[in-house]
């Protein structure tokens, strides 16, 4: 496979791994740009633009927009996190050019009819009243707002009533004008490319954009707190953290691989100890998300009310012996395990365009897998063990919906 990367004059950098044997291709436009970076009243703001991008642009009306991609067989698609917002399209190799046309036509040239923003408006507070309703997805927010409280990272990305009322069409172009600068962006292909002719076509489609540095978004300030959801579900669900390692933070590898021994499997502590042993949770798992300047280190578990404190009481003790005694043979099978994630998520084109942009904006450069295959290797069992001690150290924060009381870190 050949990597290549170009810088346009105006920063906005192409990247591109041909992938032999394919005939399809993947490529995506990368924002480094998400809900962290909105203010409070105008939080769902990054979220509600990825939507009304495809309401239809200058060029193209929305069935447009969806004819003209399914013509040619392909798909296009978008989302938002709080890093991050991404518009991706999978195609024809032949029709890589069209996917790109159609990515830069979404946030170049959009409507934001407000007719149709009333319209798409109702379609994510359906969303977020779903997820309100989904105990499993609402007590992920409520981690994340006990952990950051008071600050971007710690909103919903989906945003409130009171936020999505008070965006308009003027609050979206002025999030295009002030966040989707070329330096902040990143196309990246993979599977059948031609880097020159993608490199062409982002200039034609993008050489325009001035360069103009942005604000940064609010350092992340880490506070251990909890949130209670007291409504009743047949069913308690809880979850624990602790501020985690950031993207390039030296426990980093040591962490994940720790999230992944503790609580990554069938295999794992947590699941062996709570569900097969005792039968205590019928979902339990870890995850560590870095950001640029923190992280987050998650448990969660779903068990029924009657042994919900029994669960969680458990939960920490085993998350703290495994910090203390996590051994070999467990750091290998953790180690197999995010490998082996790892390379296969790389063996499809969107997996290898969505990898290679991600380090582009994490790293600055284009970094191989087996450059991160080799970091993995080389954590020992003792940096696991004080990596994780130190993140213990630190204050939990804690979220459940359907127990009855929760008591504060």
């Amino acid at each position: 496979m050949t990597t290549r990367v170009t810088a346009l004059a105006n920063g906005l950098r192409v990247a591109t791994t041909a992938m032999p044997g394919l005939e399809t291709a993947a490529v995506g436009l990368h924002v480094d740009t998400g809900s962290r970076h909105e203010i409070a009243a105008h939080n769902g703001l990054a979220h509600l633009l990825e939507h009304m991008v495809f309401k239809g642009t200058r060029r193209r009306s929305a069935r447009r927009i969806a004819e003209e991609i399914e013509d040619v067989g392909g798909s296009l698609n978008a989302y938002t996190a709080r890093d991050m917002t991404v518009f991706h399209a999978r195609v024809l190799a032949a029709d890589l050019g069209l996917g790109l046309d159609l990515i830069a036509d979404l946030v170049r040239e959009p409507l934001f009819d407000e007719g149709e923003l009333a319209r798409e408006k109702s379609v994510v507070l359906s969303e977020l009243g779903e997820a309100r309703d989904t105990p499993d997805d609402i007590v992920f927010d409520h981690l994340q707002e006990a952990a950051f409280p008071d600050q971007p990272l710690g909103r919903s990305i989906l945003g409130s009533e009171e936020t999505l009322a008070a965006i308009g069409p003027a609050e979206l172009r002025g999030w295009l004008q002030d966040h989707y600068r070329p330096g902040a962006m990143v196309i990246a292909a993979a599977g059948k490319v031609d880097h020159d002719a993608l490199v062409r076509s982002a200039e034609a489609l993008f050489g325009d954009l001035s360069p103009a540095p942005r604000a940064a978004p609010a350092p992340a300030r880490y506070a251990g707190q909890a949130v209670h959801d007291r409504r009743r579900f047949e069913q308690a669900h809880l979850t624990l953290g602790w501020e985690g390692a950031s993207n390039t933070g030296g426990d980093h590898y040591a962490l994940t691989l720790f999230t992944t021994a503790v609580g990554g499997g069938m295999s794992s502590r947590l699941f062996q100890e709570l569900r097969e042993e005792r039968g205590l949770a019928y979902s339990v798992y870890a995850s560590h998300t870095p950001y640029t300047d923190s992280g987050l280190f998650a448990v969660y578990l779903a068990t029924a009310n009657g042994d919900a404190a029994k669960a969680l009481a458990l939960a920490e003790t085993v998350i703290a012996d495994c910090a203390a005694t996590i051994d070999p043979p467990e750091l290998d099978r953790a180690k197999a395990q995010l490998k082996a994630g790892l390379l296969m998520s790389l063996e499809g084109p969107a997996g290898r365009a969505e990898y290679l942009a991600r380090q582009l904006m994490v790293q600055g450069r284009a970094v191989e897998p087996s450059e991160l295959v080799a970091k993995i290797d080389a954590v020992d069992v003792e940096a696991v063990r004080a990596a994780a001690a130190r993140m213990l150290a630190g204050p939990a924060a804690r979220a459940h919906v359907g127990m009855a009381r929760l008591k504060a870190a």
